[in-house]
């Protein structure tokens, strides 16, 4: 065969192939059925599709049935407008703040560490080394959510004079946890919500129930350190 008899007849096949897949015949093919399994056009052979009739099996997704009644929510919800919802951070009720806060606001400081399955072990030996190393006052462990915690956590407070440490320290020694740490005002609902300070990632935190003015919380601490608290050169 010469080569122009072997252009010729391959232009000729990709002629037929594109006849017999055009659109139209195609959507025919697929509604009757036939691309699940071999086709044979003429002297040539369509194979059947392998995913269909191999990977796929039997295999039938179960749908549960409708659910029969009413939406509680009625069906006018679509007509709602959106409105702006009243401000709470704090100071901006009624607009922006006319002068900052004054920083001796801030009486103490919570650190709270956040672990789970997998991580309670580095949450068990950073609790280990802060009880060996600060006086601090140090909460329970808490297994479930607590308070406005979403996770498992443990926490510790301690007083101002010991920011320049402690802070530092958590950021090196951390182990990866999540730690929040929130100063505590006046305003435990800002304390926990806008005026932290997170080390590593940060995780939702359910404090939009809390009081927006109460007693500022005191720290009475607990622990007295056995361990001189490492430092370099």
């Amino acid at each position: 065969m010469s080569k122009e008899e072997q252009i010729i007849q391959n232009t000729e096949e990709d002629q037929e192939w594109a006849d017999w897949l055009a659109p139209t015949r195609r959507g025919f093919l697929t509604g009757a059925g036939m691309t699940t399994a071999g086709l044979v056009i003429g002297n040539m052979e369509i194979e059947a599709q392998p995913f269909l009739s191999q990977e796929r099996g039997d295999f039938r997704p179960i749908v549960p049935p409708a659910d029969i009644g009413q939406s509680p929510w009625g069906y006018e919800t679509y007509k709602e407008a959106a409105s702006r919802p009243k401000g709470i951070r704090p100071g901006e009720e009624n607009g922006l703040p006319k002068v900052p806060r004054a920083y001796t606001d801030i009486k103490s400081y919570h650190a709270h560490f956040y672990f789970d399955e997998d991580s309670y072990e580095k949450a068990a030996l950073v609790r280990k080394w802060v009880i060996e190393r600060f006086p601090v006052e140090l909460g329970n462990w808490n297994l479930q959510p607590r308070g406005p915690h979403v996770t498992p956590s443990f926490y510790f407070g301690f007083t101002n004079d010991l920011i320049p440490i402690i802070i530092p320290w958590l950021q090196l020694n951390s182990l990866g946890l999540t730690i929040l740490l929130h100063p505590n005002t006046s305003d435990p609902r800002a304390d926990h919500l806008y005026y932290t300070l997170w080390v590593n990632r940060s995780q939702p935190v359910n404090a939009y129930g809390m009081p927006k003015s109460a007693a500022v919380e005191k720290i009475f601490p607990n622990i007295k350190p056995t361990i001189k608290l490492e430092a370099g050169a």
